[in-house]
Parts: C-alpha cells; structure tokens; sequence
C-alpha cells in the first residue's frame, strides 16, 4: 500500500498511519505526511489531493458520492458559480476529454437531463459551461452522472487546470512514443515475414517472428490505445456514436485475429499494422493536442494570477487579507510590480499602472486621484493606496474572461453542421463495413476482414470533426490578440456576411473624453454652486463620458456635491431626473429637460431644468478618434453600408458624418427608436453589425446581428454584445472582418478536403486495393492537413 500523500510505499513494520482525507481514511508512510495531510484537511485546502500535477501511485477509482456533494454547498459555489435570477452558471474542468466527438456526447448527455438549460464543451480547452435551474437538479447530480460514463469534472482552476493539460500532453506523448518504438521492432519483424512469405520461411522461425511481434504488441495495444477503447466504450454506453468506435472496433479485430492466426499457425497476422494505426492516430492526435493548447493562451492570459494576500487598512495599520475576500470599500496597498487584485479607486495624488493585459498596451499609464484601476493591471515602480470598488467575480477582468469563455464554448451553425455530419458518417461506415464484409464472402472470404478493416480505418471522420473547431478556436485567439474578444460563438460566421454596420457617437467614434467648454446660469435666482452641488449629486455613480465629464469639471471648481432625499430616476438617451419638494428637476438635452417641443440645440448641450423652466446650460466639446477615419473609409471598401445612430439632439452627429463620410445619419435617437431602425433594416434582408459603448446602446447591440462593445463602456452594454474592443481600439473591427472572411474560407477548405478524402478512400478500400496500416497513414495524414491548415490563420497578414 502507498501513501497517500507522496506516493511512497508504507512501513510494514511501523504504523500503519491513518487520517480521514476526503471523506474516507487514508494510509500514511509516516507521522510527517499525516501532519501535513490533516493541516491541508483543515484549511479546507483537500481539493489539492483532486488536483495535483503527480499522484500517487495509488488512486481511487472514483470521486466518492459524499465529495461531489460538497460541490453543492453556497460556500464552496461562491468561488466558480454565478447566479441569474433561478438559474445558475459554473465553468468547470473536464478530464478524459480525447475528442471531439467526447465533447458532442458530454453536450448530448447534459441536454437531455432535465433542470439543465444550457451544456457547451470547449475541446479546445477542455472546458464545459454549464447552466441549471437548483430547483430542479444539483450541481453533484451533474458531476456524478458523468462519472460514471468515464469524465471527471472539477470546477475550473486556471492554475490546476493549466498542469493538468500539461500532464495529459505528457501522457500522449509517452503514448506516441510507446507506439513509435512498437512499430519499429513489429515492422522489422514484419519485413522478415513479408519475405518469408514470398522465399519461403521454416515453420517454426515464422511462429517464432509472430510471437515475438504479439508480445511486442501487446503493450502498445493495451497501453498506447487505451483511450480509443474507453472512449468508445464510454459512448456505446451511452447509446452513441463517435469516431473512437470505428476506429477501436478496426484494432481489436486487427489484433485479436492476428493474436488468432498465430495461435492456430495458420492466416496472415497485421501486428505491425496494429503498432503502426496506433501510432499515427496518436501522433496526430498530440499535434492537435498542441495545437489546440496554444489557441487556449490567451484565454487564459485574461486571467492574470492576481496576489493571494493583498494589504489593506484595519486598526491603524497594515495588515494582511486574501485577495479573494476583498469587499467594497476596503483601503488596499497594491505593491510595485503586483497586478491589481480588484477593480479600485486611486486613492493617492497619482500613481502609473499598465494595463497590457486588457488592452494590449504596454506602456504605463497615468492614473489620478479617482481613476479606476482595473483588476489584472500591473503597478509601476511604486505601490499604490487604493479603495476597492468591485472585486471577484464583478470585475472587469473576471466579466471579459466569462464573456470569452461563453464564446469559445459555444458553437456557431457552422460547427453544429459539422459535429452532425461526422456523426451521421459514422453510422454510415459501420453500415458500409457490414456490407463490404458480406460482399467480401461471396468473392474472396480470406480477404473480407482485411478489407472491412481498411473500410473502418481509412474513413474515421476525424479530419471532418477537427475542420470546423480547429479553425475557429485559432481565429478567436488571434482576434483576442488584436484586442477584438469575441463574447458570442457565432461572430466568426456573421462578420463575412454583413451589410451595415452602425456606429454609436459619443464614446465610439469619438474619443470620449467631453469636456466642459461653457457653463452658463440661466436662473436669476439659483447661485452657479447650488446648480453645480445638485448636478453633481444627480450624475455621482453614473459611467456615461457626459456624466464623467460633467462629475470631472464641477469636482475641479472645489464643489461638493448637494443633499437630496429622493432616489434620481435615470432615461436612458435622454436624461436624468429628481423629484423633489422644490418641484421637478430634469439633467439632459434640450427636448427632455425644457419640454418635448423644444428647438435642438446647434451643439452638445445639456440643460437643467425645474419643471421646464431652464436654470443651468453645459456645453461640451469632444474629438474622433484618430482611427475613425480610415475605419470609415474601409468599411466603404469592404461594401458596408455605414450608419451613425445618436441620441444627440444637436448637429453634432451630422457635421460628423460629413467629416468622416458616414452615408447614413439619425440624430436625436431614443434606444428604443434605435433598435426599432435595425430591426426594420433586418426585415429588409441586412445583416447588420452595431458598435456603440453606453447603456442606450445595450437594446441595440442586442438586436444587431453582431453586436461590438467598447472595453471603457457600460457592463449592460458588454453583456448584450457579442464582441468587446479591448482598451477601445476601432482599428481592430477592419481585420476583424479580414480574419473572419480568411477563417470562413479556411473552414470551407478544411470540410472540402475531409468530405473529398474520406469519400475518395472509400472505394479503394472496399475493393481491397489499400492495406490497414497504409489506411490509417491516410487517415492520420488527412487529421494533420486539416490542422495545420489551420494554423496558417495564425500567420495571414491582415491589413487594418
């Protein structure tokens, strides 16, 4: 017996030591390895024995029923769930994941049980998102189920996750690496059979040459193909079909029928051809394995390993606090060089952060008294004091990696078509298999079996089930590279096919960064400080760049912001409002805040009103960004119908229309009016893509086709959106669309060239023409292409 804890076998003179670990008792070499497992136990820390890097030697089997019970408590849920309304929503971890046809049964076995809404399997990652209704089944339910069919789940840890995808590329490797030095030796001794066959061979050096190639079979079949066989067997319990059948059923029939003619001394044997099939699946199967973790970096960039204790200010002094139970309103120190563990205020004069991570940047930024540092940004030389505002999984940071996480997840129509094209073909081929067996025995029955076999490996679907996932996963990691963060898995198919894209005004095409060039009182009886103090108290907590700015320029005249008893009713694309004993206070553009028929105003301005009657005017001056430009004028080359909707009542958006060449313009836009404009181009047959920042965007984002968030916008407005442009860079939406249109046409090549190879190698097959190890080079070649065709979209030149 081992120990549990490191692995090394037990005393059998002294002890043996014993602790309960994980609901069961445990053996120990010694008192050592007990203290320690006991002091991991009661931190709470036993999820370390599910998620080391190397185990024992021994292991348990399965994960006990009491232990995946613990997954359903509130307290261990804080840490991987989030909750919408009834419904919950965890990411976790899966194990044993060798295909993608392992994914597609997982997503079927989960959409079939009641209380789970939504199921979607990242092979790429080896993730699942998982959403389920508490009231109708528990999270330990899910994770039992698919233990039993052979898949572990965890809740998703980047830093266990990331070693456990190490020590599975580590295990396929050692995998390739039995099977190449199989084949070697079963091939020389193959060679020596092949021409004994054709000169002549004693009896006793041919079963001599057999054996010997058996025995060195036998581990590469037993070892090197044992996840074909638990895959397929996990998928024939479930009453499903994967390409793992075919190919598992092709081996053990290849292998038992040599293993046969050996021992009657009579019949052809294919032991090489068993090493060499196993050989080339695995190989290929590593290259993609390789492939696919490295499109996963960057995904797991956006999760920057933020300090686990963080300072914060507790009885006039420093002291310490895991990052992870920081909450609102806590004073942190963040030293130099630690990333930001939270979203927080600057709570010093100034201070320099980078924020490389979000926004792809390096060079420091220049934060003031007030600014916002963003989870996952890097602090300068010197530590920063700093007011926590959102921590967990509120921040920013936390937001984009769960919106990207539902993108890489989910599956456009694309992937959808494919997964069921390949499954459809496999119950096809078992079929033909059938057939061609039974042909086989009216012309030559010694050949029927070789030729069914060639039938099952040359046309597993592999390169089918890889053409689509492989491209679009490479895609969405060099998009997220550009700073475009794909949040919706069907981006990718729609970008190729828009017609309009539509442009928000204040905070897209312009920088956003409004300042006050005239402030005006209009009341003869109210002084500037009062309005100023009630304009101030009426926009505090508001993110749009208006009330940024309006908040920036009172706060810089030394105001304090005013008393008020009543709750501030926001109007999103028209104003603010304020019902006090003093009468009706209004904040916004002219029509809202002085009466509906109000003239609009020749230029950015918002009025303060007390029932209609006007007692202060802002004016505001902004600038384009200075990509905007060559935005528009690409978007004209690429054929796109470009359109500016604003809730601007002013001749703002038409003067900068004309600036930029913007074909279609519609100023003093409520968001209802501006999702009903896409709608009814939608109706007309447009594919429409709609960029815009504030919360009056959110109902137009979500009626688009695509919709593209700004990083520095609204949270409403980045979870109805289907893209985010990290750190607001517009000069990513052109290659964009590139990429889009190049991954388009490289899923297209990828299906073409599956659908050609495994229709071409059909016949030869069945005619006998092409031998099993010369089947399963064909198919492991065909895998391969798709790949590495695939990977040229890391390297197209895309122009912006």
């Amino acid at each position: 017996m081992a120990c549990f804890h490191c692995g090394l076998p037990n005393p059998s003179t002294l002890g043996p030591y014993r602790a309960v670990i994980l609901g069961e008792t445990r053996d120990f070499c010694c008192p050592g390895c007990v203290a320690v497992a006991e002091t991991i136990e009661a931190s709470g820390l036993s999820d370390y024995y599910l998620n080391r890097d190397s185990e024992p030697q021994q292991r348990y089997a399965a994960a006990p029923a009491e232990l995946l019970a613990r997954f359903d408590h509130p307290a261990v849920q804080r840490e991987f769930v989030s909750h919408a309304g009834d419904t919950s929503i965890a990411e976790l971890s899966i194990e044993n994941l060798s295909c993608a046809a392992c994914a597609w049964l997982i997503e079927r076995r989960l959409q079939q049980t009641v209380g789970v809404l939504e199921a979607t399997v990242n092979y790429s990652t080896h993730r699942l998102r998982l959403r389920w209704q508490d009231e109708h089944i528990t999270l330990s339910t899910v994770l039992t189920d698919l233990d039993r069919i052979g898949y572990t789940l965890r809740p998703f840890q980047q830093d266990s996750h990331a070693s456990a995808l190490k020590q599975q590329a580590r295990t396929q490797l050692l995998r390739v690496a039995l099977a190449g030095l199989g084949t070697m030796q079963a091939m020389m001794l193959g060679v020596g059979l092949y021409l004994g066959a054709f000169q002549g061979i004693d009896t006793e050096y041919r079963d001599y040459m057999r054996w010997i190639s058996a025995l060195i079979t036998l581990p590469v079949f037993a070892w090197a193909g044992w996840p074909f066989y638990r895959a397929a067997w996990q998928a024939l319990r479930a009453r499903h079909l994967t390409m793992d059948v075919p190919v598992s059923i092709a081996l053990w029939g290849a292998f038992w029928a040599s293993v046969y003619a050996t021992l009657i001394g009579q019949g052809e044997t294919y032991f090489d051809s068993v090493c060499m099939f196993i050989f080339f699946l695995q190989s290929s199967r590593f290259i993609e394995l390789k492939a696919r973790q490295r499109a996963a970096e960057r995904a797991a960039d956006l999760l920057t390993i933020n300090p686990r204790l963080i300072k914060y200010w507790r009885n006039n002094q420093w002291q310490d606090m895991p990052s992870d139970e920081l909450v609102s309103g806590e004073r942190i120190l963040i030293a130099a060089g630690d990333s930001v563990p939270v979203d927080a205020e600057l709570a010093q004069d100034s201070g320099y952060v980078s924020e490389a991570m979000l926004t792809g940047e390096p060079a420091a930024l220049r934060k003031r008294r007030g600014d916002m540092l963003l989870a996952g940004s890097v602090v300068g030389d010197s530590a920063l004091e700093a007011i926590v505002v959102r921590s967990g999984n509120d921040t920013l940071l936390a937001t984009l990696h769960q919106l990207m996480s539902r993108a890489l997840s989910e599956k456009p129509a694309l992937a959808q078509r494919a997964d069921s094209l390949a499954h459809w073909f496999v119950a096809r081929v078992l079929v033909l298999a059938v057939c061609v067996y039974i042909g086989w025995q009216f012309v030559d029955p010694s050949q029927a079996f070789w030729a069914t076999l060639a039938v099952l490996v040359a046309t597993c679907p592999c390169a089918l089930s890889l053409a689509t996932p492989t491209a679009l996963t490479l895609a969405t990691e060099r998009l997220a590279a550009m700073g475009f963060l794909l949040t919706r898995g069907h981006v990718l198919s729609t970008l190729p096919e828009a017609t309009h894209i539509v442009f928000d005004k204040t905070g897209t095409l312009t920088v956003g960064a409004l300042q006050i060039s005239e402030c005006h009182v209009v009341s003869p009886t109210d002084s500037r400080e009062s309005l100023l103090a009630l304009v101030l108290a009426m926009e505090t907590g508001a993110s749009h760049p208006i009330a940024r700015a309006l908040c920036d320029y009172i706060q810089s005249q030394g105001v304090a912001p005013a008393v008020i008893s009543a709750t501030v009713t926001a109007h999103p694309g028209q104003g603010l409002a304020l019902a006090e004993d003093h009468g009706l206070y209004r904040l916004g553009h002219a029509a809202f805040a002085l009466g509906a028929h109000t003239q609009a105003d020749s230029e950015q301005v918002v009025w303060l009103s007390r029932d209609h009657v006007p007692l202060l005017r802002l004016c505001f001056s902004d600038q384009l960004r200075p990509e905007a430009h060559a935005l528009i004028a690409g978007c004209h080359a690429r054929g796109l119908t470009t359109v500016l909707l604003s809730g601007d009542a002013s001749a703002q958006p038409q003067r900068i229309a004309e600036t930029l060449g913007i074909q279609q313009v519609y100023s003093q836009q409520s968001p209802a009016q501006k999702q009903a404009l896409i709608a009814q181009w939608q109706a007309q047959g447009a594919i429409v893509v709609m960029v815009g920042d504030g919360i009056n965007d959110a109902a137009s984002l979500a009626q688009a086709h695509c919709g593209v968030a700004m990083a520095s916008g609204t949270d409403w407005a980045q979870t109805s959106a289907d893209a985010v442009l990290l750190g607001d860079r517009l000069s990513a939406l052109l290659p964009a669309f590139a990429l889009a249109e190049h991954t388009a046409r490289n899923v297209r090549q990828n299906m073409r060239w599956a659908v050609t190879y495994n229709l071409g190698i059909l016949p030869p097959a069945a005619l006998g023409f092409i031998a099993p190890w010369a089947a399963a080079l064909g198919m492991s070649l065909s895998s391969l292409v798709v790949v590495f065709n695939a990977r040229r979209l890391r390297h197209i030149r895309l122009s912006e």
